[in-house]
Parts: structure tokens; C-alpha cells; sequence
């Protein structure tokens, strides 16, 4: 339950932080037509030019999936946790309780099928998720602080 709940909290989080990534990129768009550099020709406006387009369509997808792989790698590699996970008392590290590599925490993401890997925690002895596994990292619960 605590993976979960983490997991809905950083969730949220994650939303957030791509709606902000897209509004700057909209924003840039809509200066760039409003002085006349560019224009979005058949589309309708920013949105419709940015989900449309056959190459803004795939860079502006790259930028956001960007955003939301470098988030988890950013928290994990450096304090072992994502918001989520410190407000439900849980971090990311390896066997020996150091912090994760950067190739760890690309693997966690690529094999994490959007958190529904943490459904093999039920049935593995060790408690981890699919993605942990490969990534060879353990997630731990922390004591309460004092």
C-alpha cells in the first residue's frame, strides 16, 4: 500500500510538472506567432500544431517523456527518493543501502510499466518489483523519525 500511495503522489506530482513543461512550450509558440517569426498555417493553434505536426508532434513528445524520466532519475539518483516516496517513508538504493546509478534508474523506468511492475512484489520472496529486479535496486521502507 505505501508503493501506492507513493506512487499516486508522485503521480500527481509528475502531471503537474509536464502541465508547466507543455504551458512554456505553448508559450514560446504563441510569442514566436505573435511576432510574426512563425505561423501555424492549416493547424488551428499551439495545441492543434504541437499534437499535429508529422516533427513538433514527435519532438514535443521527446520533451515530455524527457521530463518525466528525468524527474524519477533526478530524485532517485540523488537521495534514493521521489517526493511520493519520502512522504510514504520509502527509498530506492542498492544491496548495500548506497544511492543508485543513473543506468539504474533509466533501467527503473524503462521496465517500470508505469508502476504496474510493483504488482510482482506479491509474489517475490524479496519483496521487489519486476523493475527492481533488473535494475538490481531494492526498495526499503525508513523508520519513523524521532
Amino acid at each position: 500500500m505505501r508503493r501506492l500511495g507513493a506512487w499516486m503522489y508522485d503521480a500527481l506530482i509528475v502531471i503537474a510538472i509536464e502541465i508547466m513543461a507543455a504551458g512554456i512550450v505553448v508559450a514560446i509558440f504563441e510569442a514566436l506567432v505573435a511576432s510574426g517569426v512563425m505561423s501555424y498555417g492549416p493547424y488551428i493553434d499551439a495545441a492543434d500544431y504541437l499534437t499535429h505536426h508529422p516533427i513538433w508532434s514527435a519532438l514535443f513528445t521527446l520533451y515530455l517523456a524527457l521530463i518525466w524520466i528525468g524527474f524519477f532519475v533526478f530524485f532517485w539518483t540523488r537521495a534514493g527518493q521521489t517526493l511520493g516516496m519520502r512522504a510514504w517513508k520509502l527509498r530506492v538504493q542498492n544491496a548495500g543501502g548506497a544511492p543508485i546509478s543513473v543506468t539504474q534508474a533509466c533501467i527503473r523506468v524503462a521496465t517500470s510499466a508505469f508502476g504496474l511492475s510493483n504488482l510482482a512484489v506479491v509474489i517475490d520472496p524479496n519483496k521487489r518489483g519486476f523493475h527492481d529486479i533488473w535494475a538490481k535496486t531494492e526498495v526499503v521502507v525508513l523508520p519513523k523519525a524521532i
